[in-house]
């Protein structure tokens, strides 16, 4: 058993779930975000920003890409890490920590595709969003703030 002059001494806090959000908006005159449609609960139906669990050992940009991916058969090479999301309430399921990043793209780009968690997917006028799962509509505002921050 490890102790507390142990390096590998592990405190007794408790620890929140590890996820990670993408948000792909596109650069044209009115920016568009890839959006997905939530096949299973919470929120099943709902709009979200692709995204999911960090698994073990995986470093927070490549489960970003995984995820990005796996929901869409989207990949981007540039991340941007935007903002941190820790509201204990944030996620019916328990207390998540999610970080969140941010791609630009090329509108027309890609072709995304509907797949794993997602039973479709859509591109939506960032200033004209559908209701959104979890907190995404809070950070979709972050993400329009860093566009006009950038003059973007």
């Amino acid at each position: 058993m490890p102790t507390k002059s142990d390096p590998k001494h592990t405190y007794d806090y408790p620890r929140p779930a590890l996820t990670v959000d993408v948000a792909i908006v596109t650069r044209e005159n009115r920016p568009r975000v890839l959006l997905i449609q939530r096949k299973k609960a919470p929120f099943a139906g709902g709009w979200a920003l692709p995204g999911g669990f960090v698994e073990k050992n995986e470093k927070l940009a490549d489960a970003a890409r995984r995820e990005l991916m796996e929901e869409t058969g989207v990949a981007v090479a540039d991340l941007e890490q935007l903002y941190t999301a820790g509201d204990p309430g944030r996620d019916p399921r328990g207390w998540t920590v999610s970080v969140v990043y941010l791609a630009r793209i090329e509108a027309g780009a890609v072709k995304p595709v509907a797949a794993d968690d997602a039973s479709a997917v859509g591109w939506f006028a960032l200033d004209e969003l559908p209701a959104l799962a979890f907190d995404h509509a809070m950070l979709l505002g972050r993400v329009r703030a860093r566009l006009v921050d950038r003059g973007a």
